[in-house]
């Protein structure tokens, strides 16, 4: 995937995802399993129209965002109106975001979501939360300045619960990002940020 934040408030990006053959999954023939076979694209986007703490200090920053909002594929996809065909990634949102400093301890993030579809077919509509912590302890020995590159999560999706973590490895230019989907499927990876100036 490519992200890109072209100013504080706007944020766009693109997705592909490579399928692979698997037996009793769709239509492919037995030469196929393993295989890569097909991908699955997607642009995505989020608006700031609120930014935190803008009127009063509780206030929290509203997003409103979409993923994958007319794609189609050789079945339709998202696009189609035909309730069989899933246009897996397409959601639409809006999300309250609200974060609470510790002095010398770190940072709590509080996100409350609502995510809709129009289909129903493995789509994860309703009220959505996670939270994160980042740590911000004093930067006095080497362990405390490697813990302060540590930023926990865990969200409740509408159907299931996912924890995991990013570690900033080089001033945030280098990420890895490690998830366990409802608490014991591995999934990761590594981000490479561009800090454009």
């Amino acid at each position: 995937y490519i992200n890109i934040t072209i100013f504080p408030w706007l944020e766009v990006g693109y997705d592909c995802v490579l399928v692979k053959a698997k037996s009793g999954i769709y239509h492919w023939v037995p030469d196929t399993y393993g295989k890569f076979v097909n991908q699955d694209r997607s642009f995505h986007g989020r608006l700031r129209v609120w930014k935190e703490g803008w009127w009063k200090s509780w206030t929290p920053q509203i997003v409103v965002g979409l993923n994958d909002p007319t794609s189609g594929s050789w079945e339709g996809g998202s696009s189609s109106d035909d309730q069989r065909y899933n246009g897996f990634f397409c959601r639409y949102y809006v999300v309250a975001t609200k974060h609470f400093n510790f002095e010398k301890v770190g940072e709590l993030g509080i996100h409350g979501a609502y995510v809709w579809n129009n289909k129903n077919v493995h789509h994860f509509n309703g009220p959505a939360i996670g939270t994160n912590f980042r740590f911000s302890l004093p930067p006095t020995s080497f362990i405390n300045k490697a813990v302060n590159n540590l930023n926990l999560m865990a969200e409740y999706d509408s159907k299931s619960i996912n924890c995991g973590f990013e570690y900033s490895f080089w001033k945030d230019y280098i990420n890895a990002i490690v998830e366990l989907n409802r608490c014991k499927y591995f999934s990761g990876g590594l981000v490479f940020k561009l800090h454009l100036k």
